[in-house]
C-alpha cells in the first residue's frame, strides 16, 4: 500500500518545503529585478549593439554558474546542517499581552485648573466653575471605567488565546517526543516517516530538483529501502554559451558538446545518490540504520513498448560502517559509487539506459510511506462542503479559530473565523467561491455588505479562479481581502496543507510580474514618465480602449494587473524625476484599439482622506528606450473634492499615428467611478 505521510512530521515537512520555495522564489525575484534594472540602465547609457553583446555575456555567465552548482552539489550538500528532531520542537512561549493605549489610565481633571486666580470665588462664577469641573470629572471617570472594562475584556480574550496556543504547542511537542520514541523503538512506519521527511525538507538540494521519495523499513535487518527521483537530463544546460552575432543582430546559443553534457549528467546522478545517503546517515541520531538500499529513478518510456515507465539509472546498498569511512568532499562521485560502494550507475543515462534496481520498498512487507508525489487534491473537483472545510482548516492552521456555517441561514457566510491576536485581530467572515471563471464584482460588493451587517472586522473572499480589475478597485481601501486560486494554493502549501488547480501538476508559488522593462519588447516602444508636485500618493493606471470603452478587464493596467496579455503595455519602476512610469509599444497595441488613456487616482490606503487639490505642476515625459526625452506633455491640475482624474489620451489617427489629447475630467468617486465610466464592471 502506498500513501503520503499525513501526520505531524509530514505536515512539518510540507511547511518546511514551502518556506524554502518562498525563500528561493524571493531571492530569484530580487535577482531578476536587479538584473532587469541593470539592463534598463544599460540601455540608457549604451548603444544597441553594446547592450546586446553585454546581455549575451550575462547569459553565458548564468550557464556557467548553473554548471558550477551541479558540479559542487555533493560538496555543498555535505555542508548543510543535519536533520535533527530538535528542529521540530516549538518554543513553549506565546506573545506577551500588548494592550497598547488601553494600558494607559486616563488622567482625571485637576480642580486647580477650574479655579480663578486667588481660589474659588463666591457667587455665580464659583458655581459655574464647580459645575464644569464636576461634569468633566464624571465624563472622565466614565471613560476610565470604560477603558478598564475594555482592558479586562481584552485580557480575558488574550488569556483564552494564550492558553489555547500554549496547549496546542505542548500537544505538538508531545507528538515530537512520541515520534522520537517511535524511531528509537524502530517502529517501521515512524522510522520511514522521519527519514523521508528529512529528505523531503532538506535544504541541500536545488529548488528545481525533484523530491519524490518512497520508502519502507526492514526492522529485522535495520535497513531502509527507498526509491528516490533523480533529476532529468535537462538539468544540465544544453547550451554552453551565448554569442551575439553583430552582422545578424541576433543571439546564437553555442551547444554544449554531447560528451561533456553526458559526463556532467552522469556525475550529477552519482552525486545525488551519495548526497541522499549522506543525509540519511547524518540524520540517524538513534542508530537505527545499519544499511540503506537506494534506487535512483527517472520518468521515461520503455523502449520496447513505448509505455511510460520509471527507469532505474543508479542503485546501491551502502552499509553504515563503510559509508562513514568515506570523505565525500574529496571523492570522484561516479568512482565512489561504483567502486567504493559497489553500486551500479547507468553508462548512458542521457539515453535512459537502465540498470537493474536493488531491493524495492514494496518488497519489504511493511507500509510504504511517500513524500512529494502528485496526489494533490484538485480544488476545482472537490466537493463544495469539503472545500469549505479545507478553507476553515487553513484558517485554523494560520492560528485562528474557524468553523464552517450552516448551509441555510448563514447570511452568505461559509466560514466564521476569529483572529484572537490582540489589537489587530477580530471577527472575520469568509465566503468561498469554487469558480472556474472570474469572480464578478457583485460578489465582492455583497461581501462588503455582509461585513457591515455582521459587524465584522474583515471580510475574506476565497476562490479557485481570479478577480478582475473591478473587484480589486472596489475592495481597495476597504476591510476586504481577495484570495485568488494560485494564492490559495500557495497558502495551503505554506501551512502544510495540500491542493492544486486542475491540471494534475502541483502548483508553484505565484511569481509577480517584473516591474521593469521586458527586454524582449520591440525596439520602438516608448516610456511615459509622470511627475507632479505635492505629497499625495497616486495610483497611475492605463486603459487600452476602443472609443470610450476598455477592450477588456485584462487591458486595464494597474497595481493588480501590471501588464496587458500581449505585453504591449506594462507598468515600470520610475526613474527620477518621475514618480510613475508606463511602457507602451504603440505599434503592438491591438488593431481594434484607437485610444490609450492615462489616469491617476488617490491611493486610499495611503491617503484615505486626500483629494487631488495637491496634484499640481503635473507633466508627462515621452521617452525612447534609451531614456532620451522626446517631448513633454502638460497635464491638468487636480481640483478639491476630486479623487481620480483622466490625465490624457493618445488617439490613433490615419496612418497609425498617435496624437496626445489633454484630459482633465475629474471624478469624486475615485478610481471605482472612473473605471466604471470606461465600461469596467465594479458593481
Amino acid at each position: 500500500m502506498s500513501r503520503r505521510s499525513g501526520d505531524m512530521v509530514g505536515v512539518w515537512a510540507e511547511m518546511q518545503r514551502q518556506q524554502q520555495r518562498q525563500t528561493v522564489a524571493e531571492s530569484r525575484r530580487r535577482w531578476e529585478a536587479d538584473q532587469q534594472t541593470q539592463a534598463y540602465q544599460m540601455r540608457a547609457t549604451q548603444g544597441h549593439r553594446e547592450f546586446r553583446a553585454a546581455e549575451a555575456r550575462r547569459r553565458t555567465e548564468e550557464l556557467d554558474a548553473r554548471v558550477a552548482v551541479l558540479q559542487s552539489l555533493l560538496a555543498s550538500g555535505c555542508e548543510a546542517p543535519a536533520f535533527r528532531t530538535a528542529s521540530l520542537l516549538r518554543p513553549e512561549t506565546v506573545e506577551p499581552f500588548a494592550p497598547g493605549a488601553l494600558a494607559v489610565p486616563l488622567t482625571l481633571p485637576d480642580p486647580a485648573h477650574y479655579q480663578a486666580t486667588g481660589g474659588w470665588h463666591t457667587g455665580q462664577a464659583q458655581a459655574e466653575a464647580r459645575a464644569r469641573f464636576e461634569h468633566d470629572w464624571y465624563a472622565a471617570q466614565e471613560a476610565e471605567n470604560q477603558r478598564q472594562r475594555q482592558l479586562a475584556a481584552y485580557q480575558r480574550e488574550y488569556q483564552r488565546w494564550a492558553d489555547a496556543r500554549l496547549a496546542e504547542t505542548r500537544q505538538y511537542n508531545a507528538g515530537v517526543r512520541e515520534l522520537t520514541d517511535g524511531v528509537r523503538r524502530r517502529d517501521p512506519e515512524t522510522v520511514v516517516q522521519f527519514f523521508t521527511a528529512a529528505l523531503y525538507a532538506s535544504t541541500a538540494w536545488p529548488e528545481d530538483f525533484p523530491r519524490r521519495v518512497a520508502a519502507a523499513y526492514d526492522t529485522a535487518a535495520s535497513q531502509l529501502v527507498l526509491d528516490w527521483e533523480l533529476p532529468g537530463y535537462d538539468a544540465v544546460p544544453e547550451a554552453k554559451s551565448v554569442r551575439y552575432m553583430y552582422n545578424l543582430d541576433q543571439d546564437k546559443e553555442v551547444a554544449r558538446p554531447v560528451t561533456q553534457r553526458r559526463a556532467l549528467y552522469r556525475d550529477l546522478l552519482a552525486q545525488c545518490v551519495l548526497l541522499v545517503l549522506h543525509e540519511l546517515y547524518a540524520a540517524d541520531e538513534s542508530g537505527v540504520l545499519e544499511s540503506v538500499v537506494l534506487n535512483g529513478l527517472v520518468d521515461g518510456h520503455d523502449p520496447t513498448t513505448g509505455r511510460p515507465e520509471r527507469m532505474c539509472l543508479a542503485t546501491v546498498r551502502a552499509d553504515r560502517t563503510t559509508f562513514r569511512e568515506l570523505r565525500l568532499a574529496q571523492v570522484d562521485a561516479a568512482s565512489c559509487l561504483t567502486d567504493a560502494l559497489h553500486g551500479q550507475l547507468s553508462g548512458r543515462p542521457d539515453q535512459l539506459t537502465a540498470v537493474r534496481p536493488g531491493r524495492r520498498p514494496e518488497e519489504v512487507g511493511n507500509r510504504v510511506v511517500a513524500h512529494g508525489g502528485d496526489t494533490e487534491p484538485d480544488l476545482l473537483g472537490m466537493d463544495p462542503l469539503a472545500f469549505e472545510d479545507l478553507v476553515a482548516e487553513l484558517f485554523r492552521a494560520m492560528g485562528m479559530e474557524a468553523v464552517t456555517t450552516r448551509r441555510s441561514g448563514d447570511g452568505g457566510v461559509d466560514v466564521d473565523a476569529l483572529d484572537p491576536t490582540p489589537i489587530r485581530g477580530g471577527k472575520i467572515v469568509v465566503q468561498v467561491k469554487r469558480y472556474r471563471n472570474t469572480v464578478p464584482p457583485s460578489a465582492v460588493r455583497d461581501l462588503f455588505g455582509t461585513v457591515q451587517d455582521r459587524g465584522a472586522n474583515k471580510g475574506v473572499l476565497v476562490t479557485t479562479s481570479r478577480f478582475g480589475p473591478g473587484s480589486h478597485t472596489f475592495a481597495n481601501g476597504k476591510p476586504l481581502e481577495l484570495i485568488s486560486g494560485p494564492e490559495l494554493v500557495d497558502l495551503l502549501h505554506r501551512h502544510g496543507l495540500r491542493g492544486r488547480l486542475g491540471d494534475g501538476t502541483p502548483s508553484r508559488t505565484v511569481q509577480p510580474t517584473p516591474t521593469v522593462p521586458d527586454l524582449r519588447l520591440p525596439e520602438d516602444y516608448n516610456i511615459l514618465g509622470m511627475a507632479w508636485t505635492g505629497s499625495v500618493a497616486l495610483d497611475v493606471c492605463a486603459l487600452v480602449c476602443r472609443g470610450n470603452k476598455v477592450l477588456g478587464d485584462e487591458h486595464f493596467v494597474f497595481y493588480n494587473n501590471p501588464s496587458t496579455p500581449d505585453g504591449s503595455v506594462r507598468t515600470l519602476t520610475p526613474t527620477a524625476p518621475d514618480k510613475a512610469a508606463v511602457c507602451v509599444a504603440f505599434d503592438g497595441l491591438p488593431p481594434e484599439a484607437d485610444r490609450f488613456v492615462l489616469v491617476a487616482a488617490v491611493d486610499p490606503e495611503v491617503n484615505a482622506d486626500a483629494d487631488l487639490s495637491g496634484f499640481t505642476d503635473a507633466r508627462i515625459r515621452l521617452l525612447d528606450p534609451a531614456l532620451t526625452e522626446l517631448g513633454e506633455l502638460a497635464v491638468s491640475d487636480g481640483r478639491p473634492g476630486e479623487t481620480a482624474l483622466v490625465l490624457g489620451s493618445f488617439r490613433r489617427r490615419a496612418g497609425d499615428d498617435w496624437d496626445f489629447v489633454l484630459g482633465g475630467r475629474g471624478y469624486t468617486g475615485g478610481l471605482e467611478e472612473l473605471v466604471r465610466d470606461f465600461g469596467i464592471e465594479v458593481d
